[in-house]
């Protein structure tokens, strides 16, 4: 099996399972994670209350800079240039697991059901059910197929580097505007990374990587070739 799949598979597992646990915490209400998204979501919306200049750009930043949309427009971009070096396959690729992405938030949103925060003085509002994020999952999702993307067309170690620095800070940073602004509880966002990482994951497993033939075995398959003339 090729490494970067057999990795991928294992990845994918193992983040599927936490968040199959945290599905289930989450249905269940279980008394201490619903005691820590309350404790959090309250400590942090009583700061947005107060601190409007920060309230407002992170409002900015949850609405424009990591916005679905936006995520999906980039990830078109990103589309576009594979289909332009004509990596029709992995364009596709890229379309599927973005499109899968979506609608595996808008499906487990409708099965749980869960309802967001709801506060006295509200700083912000959004609509549907809360678990998972949406905004989280969907920037996990973007950037991490931008991140395999990159490797698999073997970009330098310092572009991944720093692509990797701006997916980090993207992905904990749309996580903290959604339950700053106390639109979502901090499980929303959790399950929003899992279930997004583990579709990234899942989709770099089931990619059909070329085959590698070892050096030494290219001039031998050539020469017991039936196609190769005497």
């Amino acid at each position: 099996m090729h490494v970067s799949r057999l990795r991928a598979v294992r990845t994918a597992a193992v983040l599927t399972v936490l968040f199959l646990v945290l599905l289930i915490l989450v249905v269940a209400r279980w008394g201490p994670l619903e005691d820590a998204d309350g404790d959090i979501a309250e400590a942090l919306h009583r700061t947005a209350v107060t601190h409007h200049g920060w309230t407002d750009a992170n409002r900015v930043l949850t609405d424009w800079v990591w916005d679905p949309w936006t995520m999906r427009a980039g990830t078109a971009l990103l589309v576009g240039w594979l289909l332009w070096r004509r990596e029709r396959l992995l364009a596709l690729w890229v379309v599927a697991a973005s499109a899968a992405g979506t609608a595996l938030q808008q499906g487990v949103k409708a099965a749980v059901g869960r309802e967001r925060p709801h506060w006295r003085n509200p700083v912000d509002s959004a609509h549907y059910a809360a678990f998972p994020s949406g905004h989280a999952l969907t920037t996990t999702v973007a950037f991490g197929l931008l991140l395999w993307v990159m490797a698999l067309c073997g970009a330098r170690r310092a572009w991944l580097r720093a692509a990797a620095l701006v997916a980090a800070v993207s992905v904990a940073g749309v996580g903290f505007t959604r339950v700053y602004l106390g639109v979502h509880w901090p499980s929303d966002v959790l399950g929003g990374w899992l279930l997004g990482a583990a579709l990234v994951c899942a989709a770099a497993a089931a990619y059909p990587y070329p085959r590698r033939v070892p050096p030494g075995r290219q001039d031998e398959s050539v020469r017991e070739s039936p196609d190769t003339p005497p």
